[in-house]
């Protein structure tokens, strides 16, 4: 892959992903913070799902730079699949990923955590990963 093709794939899923991560925080907004807490778990339940979804297409995005295949559109896509490739390339981001898809996948988006720092360390671990692919030139999220 040459350097303007992964200029442009970093491009392509870093806006996609970070697109996710703005409609995440709107939903947040929604969500009506009162202390410590949210107080409409719909909105904090809808704002983890949108915000892990952003967090896979990064990761899809980190796969074919380094032209690892990403599951295709008929595939499911496994935090397992992640889990095992993050694995042999970077433990750092796997924990991230861990993290991630427990705060916001589990905790979150299943179980309805309303907890404000629990989701917002759900949020950190999801933009660490988002940048990992940013394009040079851009500022972190």
């Amino acid at each position: 892959m040459s350097t303007q093709e992964q200029q442009q794939t970093r491009e392509k899923y870093f806006n996609e992903a970070m697109r996710y991560m703005d409609n995440a925080k709107e939903y947040l907004k929604s969500a009506q913070k009162e202390g410590n807490f949210y107080q409409d778990s719909k909105y904090v339940r809808t704002a983890c799902g949108t915000a892990y979804s952003g967090l896979l297409i990064a990761l899809d995005g980190f796969l074919i730079l380094k032209g690892i295949h990403k599951p295709t559109k008929k595939e499911r896509k496994s935090i397992e699949h992640y889990q095992k490739i993050l694995g042999n390339l970077d433990r750092k981001m796997l924990n991230n990923l861990d993290n991630a898809y427990k705060i916001l996948h589990i905790y979150g988006y299943y179980d309805g955590i309303n907890d404000v720092r629990v989701i917002s360390a759900g949020f950190d671990n999801a933009k660490t990963i988002i940048n990992k692919i940013k394009p040079s030139g851009l500022n972190g999220v």
